[in-house]
């Protein structure tokens, strides 16, 4: 049956971004439509096609309610790996609602795609959600290797200020928000840089953090 797509947002961006979402169910199908026409014009025509269910039934098949009433399942995209654009390493993330998160900011800033290294799926329904659905705008997936052809560049508050322009085939690594960069990712970096920040700060949040990074990739390519 695919993946999970919880709420009208996630539906919303795996249906722009190419998706086949079957089934795709709604508890108030006019309901849904007229959040097709205030969100997603671009997507009425789907949303009018979803199937009406009961609120038992979208339990059944869902697992819990939604506020929008809304869900559908697709399966995952075989997107490959643009190395025209920076890749996002997130070693060992344990935060499902933040990992969605960086990959929501990930696709926003048109990263390469997103990686992660530890044992929690980057495609588990929570993340997904995370994300708003955004898994299908970019390759997801987990590394099977730290041995990258460009440069990874480690995020991390002990190292030396980022300055200047990052490469378009480098990853950019950041690790979990309560333990950091994993003594094996550190080791492989090419540098290790950090973010501006102000004193007694103790930390960004693993978001802001890759979206801090990508938008510095960002602006220094356009500049």
């Amino acid at each position: 049956m695919g993946v999970l797509l919880e709420g009208f947002h996630t539906v919303k961006h795996a249906l722009r971004f190419g998706a086949e979402v079957h089934p795709l169910l709604t508890t108030d199908l006019g309901a849904a439509v007229k959040l097709a026409e205030s969100h997603a014009p671009d997507l009425v025509d789907a949303f009018a096609q979803a199937t009406e269910v009961d609120q038992a039934a979208f339990v059944l098949r869902v697992g819990r309610t939604h506020p929008t009433g809304v869900a559908g399942f697709a399966d995952r995209p075989e997107l490959p790996f643009d190395r025209a654009a920076p890749v996002v390493l997130l070693d060992n993330p344990r935060n499902l609602g933040n990992f969605g998160a960086a990959i929501r900011v990930a696709a926003g800033l048109d990263a390469g795609g997103v990686l992660s290294t530890g044992d929690v799926d980057p495609w588990h329904p929570n993340v997904l959600r995370g994300s708003a659905g955004l898994h299908f705008a970019l390759p997801v997936g987990k590394a099977e290797t730290l041995d990258f052809a460009g440069e990874l560049i480690a995020f991390d508050a002990d190292g030396d200020l980022l300055k200047g322009p990052i490469p378009d085939d480098a990853v950019l690594a950041f690790g979990s928000e309560r333990h950091g960069l994993s003594a094996e990712v550190r080791s492989r970096a090419t540098r290790v840089v950090r973010l501006p920040m102000r004193d007694r700060v103790s930390s960004y949040n693993l978001t802001t953090s890759v979206a801090m990074g990508l938008y510095h990739w960002a602006v220094h390519r356009a500049s």
